[in-house]
């Protein structure tokens, strides 16, 4: 049964949105601090690794789980448990290195946790935007996220780097704890809508919903192709997701601010690309421009890789090239996802999407670390950018990607089983 948003629970969704935001800055800080504590206690190419995996490889498991739970229970109730669990998870952590257990799989047990607990929280805050955001701001709202998650993730690496100038790294870990307290007010003021199941989706078994919602996304021309194209994207960029610090620590002599400073680039693109999609009212052409985007970034990754030695400002420009891209994708697939699939089936299906979608990255993580350790890690950086070109443009011209526009999926999805979606303003 459809929930019909009202602008009570818009503005309501907006005070969530804004302890969300919070609890990013202190996600962002934990990341950092902990990658830094890695990047340069051990140096290691294959522990950055590792440390990726444990992160990864739980929430590719656990998404499809937590999306089935985030559409059968109260959703409030499901982010308030959840964000504790991680928040106390941070609090054991200090207290560990407060005492000096610093061992390095119980930091790959934290990530680990952690990495669970955000793949609930992510399917059920997802969830909640259509049901308390009306149909005719989704895309507006869509863009402000991102403009809004890149102001924070802009804001976290610095906060976090000079944080480690002054004070040791538990005391900086604090910063998760805090911030969960203000995130955990608005959170508790608010209604978030309960959608009602009938009993008949009730009663269907944890398969069947998983089963419903591949099915779902199966019915919309090209998606599955999109999926799989993400796949191997991710799969590509795992490089540098995982070793960028190294990159700035060994191969440039960075300290953490220097990283900190790089880190910011991306997010600065990202807040750049984010205004242009609040401001934009419609997108055509989406999958042509999509394809566009990310030959951009692999570009742009290419040219990061072959950086002068201790070039941080240069490496800094590429980084907002690339950034100023990613919105625009992201917006533009978000939006059409949340207005075509029915509001009692988007955690299942956000989260399997979200699954596909990085199904292969786990594997891409766990071979980094040996394959920089051969290769060297601007060699790495510049073989995965090159084949990022080729995959992309081999999809494009070889897959049913050009069939994923929203006029056509407005066309084939049938009226009885979601209804028809407005045009994108």
């Amino acid at each position: 049964m459809e929930v019909k948003p009202t602008r009570s629970s818009f503005r309501q969704y907006m005070s969530f949105w804004g302890g969300q935001m919070f609890s990013l800055l202190g996600s962002m800080v934990v990341h950092f601090v902990i990658i830094w504590y890695l990047t340069e206690t051990t140096e290691s190419a294959l522990v950055l690794a590792l440390a990726s995996f444990f992160f990864i490889l739980p929430m590719v498991v656990v998404f499809p789980i937590a999306g089935v739970f985030s559409d059968r229970l109260d959703r409030k109730k499901l982010i308030i448990m959840v964000d504790s669990l991680q928040a106390a998870t941070t609090v054991v952590l200090i207290l560990l290195f407060a005492i000096g257990y610093t061992n390095i799989a119980i930091i790959f047990l934290f990530i680990a946790l952690r990495s669970v607990f955000q793949a609930f929280h992510q399917p059920t805050v997802n969830a909640v935007i259509p049901t308390m955001v009306p149909k005719e701001k989704l895309s507006r709202i869509n863009g402000v996220n991102f403009l809004a998650s890149g102001v924070i993730q802009l804001i976290g690496p610095a906060l976090a780097g000079t944080l480690l100038i002054f004070i040791s790294v538990e005391q900086a870990l604090w910063t998760d704890v805090i911030t969960f307290f203000i995130a955990l007010v608005p959170l508790l003021l608010i209604t978030i809508p309960k959608v009602k199941i009938e009993k008949e989706a009730k009663d269907e078994s944890f398969k069947e919903e998983f089963k419903d919602g591949i099915k779902t996304l199966r019915t919309i021309p090209g998606v599955m192709s999109l999926l799989f194209m993400a796949m191997l994207i991710n799969f590509l960029i795992q490089p540098i997701n995982v070793l960028g610090s190294l990159f700035i620590y060994s191969n440039h002599a960075g300290n953490q601010l220097e990283y900190a400073f790089i880190s910011m680039g991306i997010q600065t693109g990202i807040i750049a690309g984010a205004l242009l999609t609040t401001i934009k009212k419609q997108w055509k052409n989406k999958i042509p421009i999509t394809i566009i985007c990310l030959i951009i970034f692999m570009i742009g990754y290419a040219f990061m890789s072959l950086a002068p030695y201790r070039a941080f400002l240069y490496i800094f420009l590429v980084n907002v090239s690339m950034g100023f891209i990613l919105p625009i994708i992201n917006t533009i697939f978000q939006t059409i996802m949340q207005t075509i699939i029915p509001h009692e089936k988007f955690g299942r299906v956000s989260s399997i999407d979200s699954m596909l979608s990085m199904l292969i990255t786990p594997v891409g993580a766990l071979i980094v670390g040996p394959l920089a350790e051969v290769m060297g890690i601007t060699n790495i950086f510049l073989l995965s950018a090159i084949l990022g070109v080729s995959v992309t443009i081999f999809m494009y011209l070889f897959s049913g990607l050009r069939k994923l526009d929203f006029k056509v999926i407005t066309d084939t999805i049938p009226t009885s089983e979601v209804d028809t979606p407005p045009i994108i303003e």
